[in-house]
């Protein structure tokens, strides 16, 4: 009971206090602009937050249903892509010619601006969820096998010798040591990708998908100021999905690799 105090006080408590002092500024700024010194416009650029959070209770359903849409399919196009770069991470570091052979290209991927690639992709395959589950898996697979490999390379040389030692098969050496020592990188690059393949699937729906949370974001953005807390509404329920995928890896990660510094008992507790 004691830890659990301590937890709320350290961790929980600053953060609650930093929300709700940004809810309060925010409302007090969107008060002087609308009600006070009544700037054209000001409603779209910072609107109330109690009229915000009346839009989502009473569009929840519907801002659910749409995001489950989103979050499927971004979810789907996750798991590819992470599966995919976390095997290109095994391969480049079984083969340094390999390495040299695929690391520049998947550099070179990520130059392409998303922004500019969700459309081509789209177009080509001129299938939303197909688009939805290709961009978020391109998203996802390069900071998995960037991490992830460097989480296979991290392993001492000491800690080889000894395997050596054991005459341990190389399949023994990557899975009792380099696979273990892996798994904190790999989770780094799931947990940067999460968010982001949210993002991805929202910005293919943005460019004419008829399901999703990103289609209603751009119906209610056509429609201007008139609907401008429905379109706030959307852009907040974005970002829960962005930060729950998040908290979910987050999670994950503990329930897997339990053994890490950060999840040990702080104060001596066992």
């Amino acid at each position: 009971m004691r830890h659990q105090t301590v937890l709320f006080r350290g961790k929980l408590l600053p953060v609650i206090v930093w929300v709700l002092g940004v809810l309060v500024l925010w409302e007090a700024v969107s008060w002087l602009l609308l009600d006070v010194i009544k700037t054209p416009l000001a409603q779209s650029k910072l609107p109330y937050v109690h009229k915000v959070a009346a839009t989502l209770w009473e569009y929840g359903d519907t801002l659910l249903k749409e995001g489950g849409v989103t979050f499927s399919n971004a979810a789907i196009g996750f798991l590819l892509g992470g599966f995919t770069g976390a095997l290109l991470a095994i391969l480049m570091s079984l083969s340094k010619w390999l390495e040299q052979l695929a690391f520049p290209y998947a550099v070179a991927s990520q130059m392409i601006p998303i922004l500019g690639l969700a459309p081509i992709i789209y177009g080509i395959v001129r299938d939303e969820q197909i688009s939805r589950i290709l961009i978020s898996g391109y998203i996802t697979f390069f900071p998995v096998a960037l991490n992830m490999l460097r989480g296979l390379r991290s392993v001492t040389s000491s800690s080889l010798e000894l395997m050596y030692a054991y005459a341990a098969k190389p399949w023994a050496v990557y899975w009792k040591l380099r696979f273990p020592a892996s798994i904190p990188g790999l989770f780094s690059g799931l947990k940067i990708a999460a968010p982001l393949a949210v993002t991805g699937a929202i910005l293919v729906e943005l460019m004419g998908a008829r399901r999703g949370i990103g289609v209603i974001m751009l119906r209610n953005l056509y429609y201007g100021p008139s609907h401008t807390y429905m379109f706030w509404s959307t852009v907040i329920a974005g970002a829960v999905m962005g930060i729950a995928s998040y908290l979910l890896m987050s999670l994950l990660e503990r329930l897997v690799a339990p053994w890490q510094p950060e999840f040990r008992p702080k104060g001596g507790g066992q």
